[in-house]
């Protein structure tokens, strides 16, 4: 008994659009990441200072934790790169940065009451989490990236 070899599909077309299309929705996918971590800071400097009947609520830092945790999926789902955590991550830190140093003014945006300092440090460890499970991840499979 003899088995014949099987005959392979042959390999489908390759199309010289997919290349540069795969390029233009990563980058596009970055700038959004990017633009997505500034616009979050400026939410979360927002809700930073509110109260309810007179106390402090700290619903920015509960914003800052599950926000960074979706930019941070996001950016590496739509860049395809494990780096890609940085994208939202920098213009977040770098608005954080600004908004606790003093206006020439005098005024300042973020505080240093718990919820201006539980926000910073809770928000950068956040981010800090994601790019570590992104660095220790298994490689991604054959064919996904």
């Amino acid at each position: 008994m003899s088995v014949a070899p099987q005959e392979q599909d042959p390999p489908p077309p390759v199309r010289a659009w997919r290349r540069p299309v795969d390029v233009g929705l990563r980058v596009v996918g970055g700038l959004v990441a990017f633009v997505a971590g500034a616009a979050t800071a400026v939410l979360e400097l927002l809700l930073a200072p509110l109260r309810f009947g007179g106390y402090l609520v700290g619903a920015a830092v509960l914003v800052a934790v599950v926000a960074n945790i979706a930019l941070s999926w996001f950016a590496v789902e739509a860049v395809g790169r494990r780096w890609a955590v940085a994208l939202p991550a920098v213009p977040w830190v770098v608005i954080m940065v600004a908004a606790a140093d003093r206006t020439t003014e005098g005024d300042v945006l973020l505080v240093g009451n718990w919820v201006g300092l539980t926000l910073v440090v809770a928000g950068a460890m956040t981010f800090a989490v994601m790019a570590f499970r992104s660095i220790v991840a298994l490689p991604p499979a054959p064919g996904r990236y």
